[in-house]
């Protein structure tokens, strides 16, 4: 496959390009033995604005699987454009580092430390993307599937950042999606409109929805929390109105949707039930587990 320079946003890839990934992925998954010296004497800051359990444990042990050596830096280390500007801390961190993955509020941070640092960075999650969230999810549907421009993925909830990748990787892969959201919910508009233009070259099927009735016959359907981490809304009124979006056995059976897909973590009672999230169809440790694996792909793809 052609050498990742970053990966600040899924449209940076074309088909080809986040095929092999995908395929680099299984790889890595199937043989680890075989990619246990691809970072060696590599060095990873692992900056962190936003707490996480998936994305720090699956990056640092990921990245000792692949031979590197992560560092952590969270808040408690001096928070970035307070101590001192996103500018300095991207440019220190390459004196030392090889590349930069970065959990942030803003896009905008990880746009500001990818140019002062002149090393890679990997978004691990800003307000508008999560793409590697969507890389281990696509990952989960090929494993499933095969043949991912054949699935149909179904997201009912939040029109957010996982939302956002999601859109653009399915967009790219040539997949038939459903985004279904509360009015006023919706994705970002201009998030929307480059994923419309992807799809409109690859294929693609993009179906935007405020009724959970449009996700009828999905292969899969995927939630995530109702109050994005961060978020300013009153968290009673987001209840309220994301209620009737609730994934539930009934709301399964009646859509007839075999598999359920989170992104973590999920609160059990409001976006999901229990009985849906731990049931055989769930396919959230799945998930959880491929973000390891689809992250190292991006990592012996920057340094390849």
């Amino acid at each position: 496959m052609s050498k990742l320079t970053q990966l600040l946003c899924l449209a940076e890839l074309d088909q080809k390009q986040l095929s092999d990934l995908l395929e680099l992925a299984l790889q890595i998954k199937q043989k680890p033995e075989q990619y246990s010296s691809a970072l060696k004497g590599k060095s990873i800051a692992l900056l962190f604005e936003k707490p996480s359990l998936r994305t720090r444990v699956s990056f640092d042990v990921g990245i000792n699987k692949l031979g590197g050596h992560s560092v952590y830096l969270d808040q408690q280390n001096g928070a970035m454009g307070v101590r001192e500007s996103v500018e300095d801390f991207g440019s220190n961190l390459a004196c030392w580092c090889d590349a930069i993955v970065a959990r942030v509020y803003s896009q905008k941070t990880l746009v500001q430390l990818s140019q002062s640092s002149k090393k890679p960075v990997i978004n691990a999650l800003s307000d508008l993307y999560h793409p590697c969230q969507a890389l281990a999810d696509l990952l989960t549907l090929k494993e499933h599937y095969g043949d991912l421009s054949k699935v149909h993925l179904a997201f009912v909830g939040d029109g957010n950042n996982v939302c956002h990748s999601l859109m653009l990787g399915a967009a790219i892969m040539g997949m038939t999606l459903t985004v279904v959201t509360p009015q006023g919910f919706g994705p970002d508009a201009h998030v929307l409109l480059k994923a419309q233009a992807i799809a409109e070259k690859s294929g693609a099927k993009l179906t935007l929805s405020q009724h959970v009735s449009a996700a009828a016959g999905a292969d899969a359907i995927y939630t995530d929390t109702w109050l994005s981490m961060g978020a300013k809304a009153d968290p009673k009124l987001v209840e309220n109105l994301f209620a009737p979006y609730q994934i539930n056995t009934a709301v399964m059976q009646r859509l007839a949707i075999k598999h359920f897909m989170h992104c973590l973590p999920a609160h059990r009672g409001h976006e999901v039930t229990s009985e849906v999230l731990d049931s055989d169809n769930s396919l959230v440790l799945q998930q959880a587990e491929n973000r390891m694996h689809a992250q190292n792909a991006v990592l012996v793809s920057l340094f390849s």
